[in-house]
């Protein structure tokens, strides 16, 4: 038995953290594109202002290219209208799949911690699972009601609340909600596919069900798909809102409650809620990384756009580098 355990602990590191690598990788990519995308928008705020076409050429040969297919900002006249917005979606979320599922052939001496500590603490909450579930009260009340709390993370409560966000935006014509609308249904999908594939990779056994705890017996214990929903949207808002910590510790608090109701409704083990919960996270931050656009939104930091002045009665010839507020596109 404990070769065996050892044996279960080794294969879980891989979907432990195979979000966290992920996000790493495309860093560089998202830069990348968003310099892509400030050359495109000063390219195009010359050509109003009447430069002259070399100037422009040159601007464009100099734009690094984009690394995938991957269309990373989601454009207001995008986001309301069906057709691109369900193409940039699907496609955004099988290039995710990808990237999140391969990551850990992308292990490296920079990312080794995001894999080592959360594969050390689930690898040590399975050998404590049946303790720790043995410490609740496990009576039929506390069993009803964390059943009840634990519902706050279940899709059908989730997908209003984006989908709610996402109306507000267009309604308002607020980027911002806008932005969590299609970026939190995006992280949700995430989420779904991610646990749904692991559930079927492990069968672990519920607690309330026969040989609990058991791993390939049949069961889709593990990981748990409330605690990566709901740590994914957690993520996404405490990223969203970096500025207004509110935001974070009361969206995480709202996770924790729920991923300890989980155990409470014995849906789960500690060790299930723990890798959910830390999958959701990287879940949540590697869609933000990878598909946020400051210039996206009317409460991003100033555009920078290189106006040139010239004076042919002084000879003189300058360039001048202006920040001017982003309009939303």
């Amino acid at each position: 038995m404990k070769a065996a355990g050892f044996f279960q602990i080794l294969i879980l590191a891989g979907p432990l953290a195979n979000a966290a690598s992920a996000s790493d990788d495309l860093s560089s990519a998202t830069h990348g594109t968003a310099y892509h995308s400030r050359f495109a928008a000063t390219n195009t705020a010359e050509a109003d202002a009447g430069n002259d076409d070399s100037a422009n050429d040159d601007s464009a040969n100099q734009a690094p290219p984009v690394l995938d297919r991957r269309d990373r900002i989601f454009y207001p006249g995008d986001t309301e209208r069906p057709k691109p917005l369900l193409r940039k979606l699907f496609l955004n979320i099988a290039l995710d799949q990808k990237d999140i599922f391969t990551s850990p052939f992308h292990v490296n001496r920079h990312n080794a911690l995001e894999w080592l500590v959360p594969m050390a603490v689930t690898g040590a909450l399975i050998a404590s699972d049946t303790h720790i579930a043995n410490a609740f009260e496990n009576s039929r009340g506390q069993v009803r009601w964390g059943g009840r709390i634990s519902n706050i993370g279940a899709s059908y409560t989730l997908i209003p609340i984006v989908a709610g966000s996402y109306v507000y935006g267009a309604w308002r014509d607020n980027p911002k909600g806008r932005e969590i609308g299609v970026l939190g249904t995006e992280s949700l999908l995430d989420g779904l596919i991610v646990a749904g594939v692991l559930k079927e990779v492990f069968r672990r056994n519920r607690p309330d069900e026969k040989n609990p705890s058991d791993f390939w017996g049949g069961g889709t214990s593990f990981p748990s798909g409330h605690a990566i929903q709901i740590w994914a949207i957690a993520s996404l808002l405490d990223h969203e809102y970096k500025h207004k910590r509110i935001v974070g510790i009361t969206a995480y608090s709202l996770a924790g409650l729920v991923s300890t109701a989980r155990i409470a409704a014995r849906k789960h083990f500690a060790s299930d809620v723990v890798a959910g919960g830390t999958m959701g996270w990287f879940i949540g931050r590697y869609v933000y990384d990878t598909h946020m656009s400051h210039l996206a939104h009317k409460h991003s930091s100033l555009l920078p756009i290189i106006v040139p002045q010239v004076d042919p009665v002084q000879r003189r010839y300058a360039f001048t580098l202006v920040f001017h507020p982003s309009d939303g596109r």
